[in-house]
């Protein structure tokens, strides 16, 4: 076991609320692996690097030598989870259940140490459950505090149908912690009722509170909405090493530290290391690279990350790609060329309002870096790719006039 504060400082890591330290801290005292739970609905098999945020922490409990229960809710599957929705959830058939939670085993092992994980189903211990039992659970709380949920009180003051299976959904998840005995459940903030659940079911049942510790929501590549395979802003963990670096390296240079944060394994003094030196003048690019490489390994091999950066350097950094991509030379009178002037004299676009409008959008790349800072000023220097959208490629030179 690790020194307390150095095992609450990795746990704090990207943390958004944990209730209640002192509580997790007096736990850790005790000296013996704490038993750390997280559940998954089985609603989405193909994992992307969002959905990984809470396994990384599940991992770094792991490292500190805890035991973890990764819960597949393949009964709570069939309710399904209402958590931010406007209206009733569509429920799983059993066999789609059942299909999507196979695939949960086949991915959640490239980040998690199987020797230190057991993967639970709740369907184990509620399947059996019988009428009276649901009913016993359910009068541990009241419609009034459900209805403090705020999902379910926005639709109850908007007159929106709200079922009563769906009040089962955050007592069922609650009572899981009950089954396992957890000391620690982890969660998406959007997850936090659920989890409080958890902790008053516990003393309902005679046992000792879990600990909750929420997760923050990885924004996507846009760096604005949360990462969603709908918004086709995410990198999913079965993309080729290729793709998936490409991505990684198109997230913004503050993106990347929030990145790096919740996605990492990087010791955190490393991290605060490599920001002071791009605070220095380090190519924030060139850390970039390093971040790309260390997920591409994880969910491939070192060797398909090396692969990766050398088709990335070879397409970005030396014009690879396009063949017929055009040469154009600019000439810049002061410092340098503001960037929507470039865009339009290198004819990439219409005018300098529509290279605004791109840069806007995330529609602006230079060397395979996405850029939006509308105020740039490309100083004059060699020869850089330029692209605008998925088809316009310019190679530009700035030269001073």
């Amino acid at each position: 076991m690790t020194d307390i504060n150095e095992a609450l400082e990795t746990i704090r890591r990207g943390a958004d609320e944990i209730l209640l330290e002192s509580e997790l801290a007096e736990r850790l005292k005790e000296g013996r692996p704490l038993r750390i739970k997280a559940g998954f609905d089985p609603t989405a098999p193909d994992l992307h690097i969002g959905h990984t945020v809470l396994i990384n922490k599940l991992r770094q409990f792991q490292d500190l030598g805890h035991h973890v229960l990764f819960l597949i809710g393949d009964f709570t599957g069939m309710i399904g989870d209402p958590t931010g929705k406007s209206a009733t959830r569509k429920a799983l058939t059993r066999e789609e259940v059942a299909e999507n939670a196979r695939t949960y085993k086949d991915q959640i092992f490239r980040i998690l140490e199987p020797d230190r994980t057991e993967v639970v189903f709740n369907s184990d211990w509620m399947n059996p459950m019988s009428a009276a039992g649901m009913i016993e659970l359910a009068a541990n709380y009241t419609v009034a505090r459900m209805l403090e949920r705020d999902d379910f009180h926005k639709r109850y003051m908007a007159n929106q149908s709200i079922a009563i299976h769906e009040f089962l959904y955050p007592l069922v998840q609650g009572y899981d912690s009950v089954a396992l005995r957890a000391d620690v459940e982890l969660g998406g903030t959007d997850q936090k009722f659920n989890l409080l659940v958890g902790r008053e079911l516990q003393r309902a049942y005679g046992q000792r509170a879990q600990i909750i510790l929420t997760m923050p929501i990885l924004e996507g590549l846009d760096g604005v909405q949360k990462m969603s395979k709908s918004l086709d802003n995410y990198v999913g963990i079965k993309e080729p090493p290729a793709q998936m670096f490409g991505k990684l390296m198109s997230v913004s240079d503050e993106l990347m530290w929030r990145y790096f944060e919740l996605l990492s394994f990087r010791p955190l003094t490393e991290v605060r290391a490599l920001r002071r030196e791009v605070d220095q003048g380090r190519n924030p690019r060139d850390v970039k690279v390093l971040l790309a490489k260390e997920i591409v390994a994880r969910f491939h091999t070192a060797a398909d990350a090396e692969a990766a950066h050398e088709a990335f350097v070879a397409q970005f950094q030396k014009g690879g790609l396009p063949d017929d991509m055009r040469e154009v030379e600019l000439t810049a009178q002061d410092e340098g060329l503001p960037i929507a002037n470039l865009l339009k004299d290198a004819g990439l676009v219409s005018s300098t309002s529509d290279g605004l409008r791109m840069l806007k959008q995330g529609a602006v790349r230079i060397d395979g870096e996405r850029v939006e800072e509308r105020g740039l000023v490309v100083p004059a220097g060699e020869a850089r790719v330029f692209q605008v959208g998925k088809r316009r490629f310019a190679r530009v030179t700035v030269k001073n006039g």
